[in-house]
């Protein structure tokens, strides 16, 4: 719980602005409200992008992935988001319904600037173009159509200070909980455990589409 008291806790913009440096040219001279050509090709080599949203219940930030420019530009000013197969827990989807307001982070592997995007969504299941961004005859449930707001890019320097890209050992991925393990513990071993986790490859790679 925040102290409101707190004589370290800030608590205005000019206390927040009287911290850091002025903003350099070049971090408002790359934000623009379309997707230039040059964004266009970040958005086109990405296989990953983070969706967050805001809905009644809180923020939600999820995970979105396929082949390289899954996340199609229609024009300057609309991307198309297909919505394949997941949890089914549609909290993005849920959300977009209460607040149409979306973000978007592009990560290329390998590279060390992202993408951002800014803007609103809308919820298709206009036959057309689920056809059209179906992958393997198969369609996706609906599309998100993204009307942009803002796109820039983000410097390098949380990918280089995470190493994010640099493969972690063995060892070190070993020590981390599995899936099974972690419902099995939080539902008190009514579901998951050595089962669950020799069974998920194979139903992930049945139901990617």
């Amino acid at each position: 719980m925040s102290n409101s008291s707190s004589p370290h806790q800030i608590t205005s913009t000019e206390q927040l602005e009287n911290m850091f440096d002025a903003v350099g040219a070049a971090s408002i001279r790359k934000e623009v409200p379309y997707i230039h050509a040059h964004y266009r090709a970040m958005i086109e080599a990405s296989p990953f992008a983070v969706l967050a949203t805001r809905g009644p219940d809180g923020l939600d930030a999820s995970p979105r992935g396929d082949a390289p420019g899954f996340i199609v530009v229609d024009d300057e000013k609309t991307l198309l988001l297909p919505e394949r197969r997941g949890n089914n827990r549609i909290d993005s989807l849920r959300n977009i319904l209460f607040d149409p307001q979306v973000g978007l982070l592009f990560l290329i592997p390998g590279i060390g600037e992202t993408l951002r995007v800014n803007g609103r969504a809308t919820i298709s299941v206009d036959p057309a173009l689920l056809d059209r961004l179906a992958v393997d005859g198969k369609a996706p449930k609906c599309v998100l159509r993204i009307s942009v707001d803002t796109v820039y890019f983000q410097c390098a320097r949380a990918i280089l200070r995470s190493r994010l890209w640099q493969c972690a050992s063995a060892g070190e991925l070993a020590q981390l909980p599995s899936p099974g393990t972690i419902l099995a513990a939080l539902s008190n071993a009514e579901i998951g455990g050595d089962k669950y986790d020799s069974e998920l490859p194979a139903r992930q790679r049945a139901t990617l589409y």
